[in-house]
């Protein structure tokens, strides 16, 4: 793993002129490049309002074209779609992934029954109540107005999930 300094020091990618006044923008997306193993960086085309046109090609960090052979990297379950409960939070194989990829991590299922069926004071309704009181500062504190009313973000999904 890097160290913060490093990863800060490192150079990071950065628009290039395209055609038409196009520009081509990082979309944060890597790749290994097979022929060379260089790590390359997906860009996608963006026309002049910001909008992606739909191409993308692999550059190296100096914004050469590294052509379309690249493998790309691959990014744990819990990141993805696929580790994700469309309800909130993650499953089963999104929380397999994360233990993974965090050796040692203690991460669990969600604590999903209803507060007046658990225990007062037992693990899972102190969990509970602790998620409750974290999310919903988190909700309060650092999120925008639109996502804090957003029946669909992933934060009020994640709080009704815990019943808080």
């Amino acid at each position: 793993m890097k160290s913060f300094k490093s990863y800060i020091t490192e150079e990071q990618p950065k628009d290039y002129p395209g055609e038409k006044g196009h520009m081509w923008h990082p979309t944060g997306k890597t790749a290994t490049h097979t022929a060379t193993g260089k790590k390359t960086y997906e860009y996608a085309e963006v026309d002049n309002e910001g909008k992606r046109t739909g191409a993308r090609h692999y550059k190296d960090i100096q914004g050469k074209h590294m052509g379309e052979e690249v493998e790309l990297d691959e990014v744990a379950a819990w990141q993805r779609k696929e580790g994700k409960n469309p309800e909130g939070g993650l499953n089963r194989k999104g929380i397999e992934s994360y233990r993974r990829e965090n050796p040692g991590s203690k991460l669990s299922m969600a604590v999903t029954t209803k507060p007046s069926k658990l225990k007062p004071g037992s693990k899972a309704a102190n969990r509970r109540k602790s998620f409750c009181a974290r999310m919903g500062g988190m909700k309060k504190r650092l999120t925008s107005a639109k996502t804090a009313n957003d029946p669909d973000s992933r934060i009020n999904k994640a709080l009704r999930k815990w019943n808080c």
